[in-house]
């Protein structure tokens, strides 16, 4: 997939980036592919916010993946930055072409280049085949991971 570009998404884009958080078995139960005004304020934020970026996986004008990164500061590991990978999301149709690979090493390359300590990620229990893809880019299933619903 050499004629794909990693490029911040802009406004454009956001009912497709919908469709893809909504297409995928866990995001169809709680992603809704409509743009409402809460997904507007959600987008605005983050493209306002300078330690975050929502980037799309572009091919001539089509946008074939998703995945949120921010960067969060830190006093441990030294003061190190960190990078969080969140909502990664290769098109149905797409998957199994290693776009989805190109992706996380153009995220591991942007932390490098930003002097991040560390890249970090948190996949659902369930997503055993994402379990594997992470574990094969040397990923490390090193914490339990918690989460609040509010």
């Amino acid at each position: 997939m050499s004629d794909v570009i990693f490029r911040e998404a802009v406004r454009a884009d956001l009912p497709t980036v919908l469709d893809l958080l909504a297409d995928d078995v866990l995001g169809r139960t709680r992603d809704v592919g409509e743009v409402d005004a809460t997904y507007e304020k959600a987008f605005a934020d983050i493209t306002a916010d300078p330690r975050n970026q929502l980037v799309v996986a572009d091919a001539g004008g089509e946008v074939l993946g998703c995945m949120q990164l921010t960067y969060i500061p830190g006093l441990g590991r030294h003061g190190a930055e960190r990078q969080l990978v969140e909502s990664v999301r290769i098109r149905s149709d797409q998957r199994g072409r290693g776009l989805g690979r190109q992706m996380m090493a153009w995220a591991i390359d942007q932390a490098r280049q930003r002097g991040c300590g560390l890249v970090q990620l948190t996949t659902d229990k369930s997503r055993r085949d994402a379990h594997r893809f992470y574990l094969s880019l040397g990923f490390v299933a090193s914490h339990e991971g918690m989460k609040l619903s509010l």
